[in-house]
C-alpha cells in the first residue's frame, strides 16, 4: 500500500483534468491545470513519473504512442489546436489547427484520428498528412471513438446516430465505411477494442448492458449485465491484453470485470448439477416469454467486481498483466492510481494491493491555499465548455508548425511534406532511433 496515508476525500483533486493509458497498458497519461504527466505503471510498488510537460497549461486531451516518445497534447487555453511532440527531446513535431473544438485524440502505429463535434479527421502518422475527412457526422458532443491499436487491422468506430445505440465500422487503412452495428436502443456512452481489432466492446448511455461484436462482421458475440437497479454513466471500458476478461468503470463504486467465455453444451452434459438443471429450465421457459425478459435471462452477471471507496467521481479503468499477475488498475479524478489483484479462476472481490499518488505533497498543499483564497484564482472553463461553441463550417485543418519527416532522416527545417508522400508501412516507434527526427522551428 501507499507510505503516505492520505484520507481519499469525496472531490475530485483540483489539479486533475484528464487521464488515459496508452495502448498496451504500460503508461498512465495525466493532463493536470499546470501541464500533463506520463507515469510508468509497469510495477506494482512504485509509480514512476517519466515526464512532466509544461508546454501548455490546463491539457485535457494527452494521448502517448505505446512506449514511444510521441505524445498528442490539447489544451483547454486552445481547444481546436493539437500539439505532437517528441517529449525526450523537448521538440515540437507538428501542430495542427481544426475548424471546432477537438473533443478526443485516438492513434496507433498507422493513424492518428481526431474527432470534432461533427466531423472526423484521419492524418497518416508517418508524416501527418491529412488522408480523410469525415463531414457532417451524427452530433458527437462528448467525441466518443475507438481505433484499434492493431495498424494492420486499424479500424475506427464512431456513433452512427445521435439518438440510438448504432455503431459505424470504418476501416481506417483502406478509408471506407465498413458496416453499421444497431448495437443498443439507447445512444453510445462507451467504445474498446480488443488487442488485435477483432471485437469491440459497447456500452449505451443506460449503462446496463454490455455487449460485445465481432470486427469487421459486426456480430454479437457475449451480452453482459451491469446492473438493473438504476442507470448509470460508463465512463471507460477496457480488455485484458488476451481478450479473456471485459472492464467496466461508471459513476458509481463499482468497477466490473466480465469472463468472456462460450458455454458448452457439451460441459453441462458432463456434468450435470442442480444449476444446470434450472438453468437449462429458464432456457426452455424463455421462448414463451416477452423478448426483454428472454434477454435478461441469457446475459451474464459480472465475473469480478471492485468497490471503490468513492461515489461520483470520474474514473478510468484497465486489465494489465504486472509483473506477471493481472492486475486491475482504476486512475481516478480524486488524483489516484488504486492497483487491484485479480483472481483469473474464481474472480469474487478483487483485493486492493497498492494506491499510489498522481499528485505530490505538496501539490495537495497548494490546492488547500487555492481553496483558502478563491479569488486569486482563475479556473479553467469547465470540461463541457470546450464542447459548447458555436459551429463554423468544416474547412481543412491548417498546419502551422508541420515539418516533413521520415525514417531514412527527415527533411531539413521548414520543409513541408510533398502532396505525394505516403507511409510504405507504420514506423517502428518503440526503438528511439527508429523515431522521425525533426528540426527546431525558429
Amino acid at each position: 500500500m501507499e507510505s503516505q496515508d492520505a484520507p481519499d476525500g469525496p472531490e475530485a483533486h483540483r489539479g486533475f483534468i484528464c487521464a488515459s493509458f496508452n495502448q498496451d497498458t504500460t503508461s498512465l497519461s495525466v493532463g493536470t491545470k499546470t501541464g500533463y504527466r506520463l507515469f510508468s505503471v509497469t510495477a506494482v510498488d512504485k509509480l514512476d513519473c517519466i515526464h512532466e510537460g509544461v508546454e501548455c497549461p490546463d491539457v485535457y486531451i494527452v494521448e502517448r504512442l505505446f512506449s514511444s516518445s510521441l505524445v498528442v497534447v490539447v489544451s483547454l487555453s486552445m481547444p481546436r489546436r493539437m500539439n505532437v511532440y517528441h517529449f525526450k527531446k523537448g521538440t515540437e513535431i507538428c501542430n495542427y489547427s481544426y475548424s471546432n473544438n477537438i473533443l478526443s485524440v485516438r492513434l496507433n502505429r498507422q493513424r492518428l484520428v481526431v474527432c470534432l463535434e461533427e466531423s472526423i479527421y484521419i492524418h497518416n502518422i508517418k508524416d501527418m498528412k491529412l488522408l480523410k475527412t469525415l463531414l457532417n457526422t451524427p452530433t458527437n458532443p462528448s467525441g466518443l471513438c475507438a481505433l484499434s491499436v492493431n495498424h494492420s487491422n486499424s479500424y475506427l468506430v464512431y456513433p452512427g446516430s445521435a439518438t440510438i445505440g448504432e455503431i459505424t465500422v470504418y476501416d481506417a487503412n483502406n478509408l471506407s465505411t465498413v458496416t453499421l452495428i444497431q448495437a443498443h436502443d439507447s445512444p453510445l456512452a462507451a467504445l474498446t477494442f480488443n488487442a488485435s481489432g477483432t471485437k469491440l466492446a459497447s456500452a449505451s448511455e443506460k449503462g446496463t448492458v454490455i455487449r460485445v461484436f465481432s470486427i469487421p462482421e459486426g456480430q454479437k458475440l457475449f451480452e453482459f449485465r451491469r446492473g438493473m437497479k438504476r442507470y448509470v454513466s460508463i465512463s471507460s471500458l477496457s480488455f485484458s491484453a488476451d481478450t479473456q476478461f471485459l472492464c467496466a468503470s461508471s459513476n458509481t463504486e463499482t468497477v466490473h470485470i466480465f469472463k468472456l467465455e462460450q458455454h458448452s453444451p457439451s460441459q453441462d452434459e458432463e456434468s450435470p448439477t442442480w444449476s444446470t438443471y434450472v438453468g437449462k429450465m429458464f432456457t426452455a421457459a424463455s421462448t414463451y416469454l416477452p423478448t426483454q425478459v428472454s434477454d435478461m435471462m441469457h446475459q451474464d452477471r459480472a465475473f469480478a467486481t471492485v468497490r471503490l471507496n468513492m461515489f461520483g467521481l470520474k474514473n478510468i479503468c484497465a486489465l494489465a498483466m504486472i509483473q506477471k499477475l493481472p492486475r486491475l488498475l482504476v486512475a481516478s479524478s480524486n488524483g489516484y492510481l488504486y492497483i487491484y489483484n485479480v483472481d483469473p479462476q474464481d474472480g469474487g472481490e478483487c483485493v486492493l494491493v497498492q494506491k499510489h499518488r498522481l499528485f505530490d505533497s505538496s501539490e495537495d498543499q497548494v490546492e488547500q491555499k487555492e481553496e483558502e483564497d478563491p479569488e486569486d484564482v482563475s479556473l479553467p472553463p469547465t470540461s463541457q465548455s470546450y464542447a459548447a461553441t458555436v459551429a463554423l463550417p468544416s474547412t481543412p485543418p491548417s498546419s502551422t508548425t508541420l515539418m516533413g519527416y521520415s525514417e531514412d532522416g527527415g527533411a531539413q527545417k521548414g520543409e513541408v511534406i510533398p502532396e505525394h508522400e505516403f507511409a510504405e508501412g507504420p514506423v517502428c516507434l518503440d526503438d528511439e532511433n527508429e523515431f522521425p527526427p525533426v528540426g527546431n522551428q525558429s
